[in-house]
């Protein structure tokens, strides 16, 4: 008989040794069912359907601030969004909700950024971080948790008196602490590497904050709170697969970001 080989795991993508008969790290099988290979694999392209669709919207809300910016006569610092078109598509923070009532910029101001590296670093993050989540989580708790952490995040940070914030950071965030929360819950060798992972991007989050003036630190962490929130509610799919409910949820979520940019070209026109 012919002695077998050392594969990828189809589930974590970790090395199954010539000599084992399960994954050391999240357990599968090595002769798992080529029916589950598929649905990993179907769930992997849905996760990256979604950051596709995320990152679409960035950019294009990106360069729509740059051409608000330079037709307003408002000009900000070199490829960076003035503070009134970043405003008028959905900023948030206690200016924007305290003296002019834009409470739905909590969604909004997920999708926006104010400068190339901000906006290249938390798509370089979220290309990173989502499809992990969507492959625990599933694709419409993943959006769920990316648009209430995110909303979470921020409402933290004004609870905190931050006056004005943008960023897709406290979003991304949220899905850090989903991973957090199921690296904790599951337990085993998998759930300890995923805790062990995510605990270095926390304590990187933690040193770029200090480091770095205007980091919204408060929308950071509010992020990660409302990630392990929202991950302990809406479960994974290890516990709990995913159902009409959390189909609901996602589109309502869905819903209610296009609602906040349908405010927002109402704001731009009036101006």
């Amino acid at each position: 008989m012919a002695q077998q080989r050392a594969i990828l795991c189809p589930r974590c993508r970790h090395l199954i040794g010539s000599e084992e008969a399960t994954c050391s790290w999240c357990g599968t099988s090595r002769s798992a069912p080529w029916w589950n290979v598929i649905n990993w694999t179907r769930g992997a392209l849905e996760g990256d359907w979604l950051v596709t669709s995320i990152v679409t919207v960035n950019v294009v809300l990106y360069v729509l601030s740059l051409i608000l910016t330079y037709t307003s006569g408002r000009p900000g610092g070199f490829l960076a969004p003035g503070q009134f078109s970043l405003l008028l598509l959905g900023a948030t923070g206690t200016i924007p909700i305290d003296h002019y009532g834009r409470l739905w910029t909590l969604i909004s101001a997920n999708y926006l950024h104010g400068g190339l590296l901000h906006i290249f670093f938390n798509l370089m993050a979220l290309r990173q971080i989502a499809p992990w989540v969507a492959n625990e989580y599933g694709t419409s708790r993943t959006f769920a948790i990316y648009t209430l952490g995110g909303v979470f995040g921020f409402w933290v940070s004004y609870l905190a008196g931050v006056s004005f914030t943008i960023g897709a950071s406290a979003a991304i965030c949220s899905l850090i602490g989903a991973l957090l929360y199921y690296g904790k819950s599951r337990g085993g060798a998998y759930g300890s590497s995923v805790v062990r992972e995510v605990s270095g991007w926390l304590i990187s989050l933690f040193i770029f904050g200090l480091i770095f003036p205007g980091i919204n630190n408060w929308g950071h962490g509010g992020g990660i709170v409302g990630g392990v929130l929202f991950g302990m509610l809406l479960g994974y799919k290890e516990r709990r697969p995913e159902n009409s409910l959390h189909h609901g949820l996602a589109l309502l979520c869905a819903a209610a970001t296009i609602a906040a940019f349908g405010w927002a070209a109402v704001s731009i026109l009036i101006h």
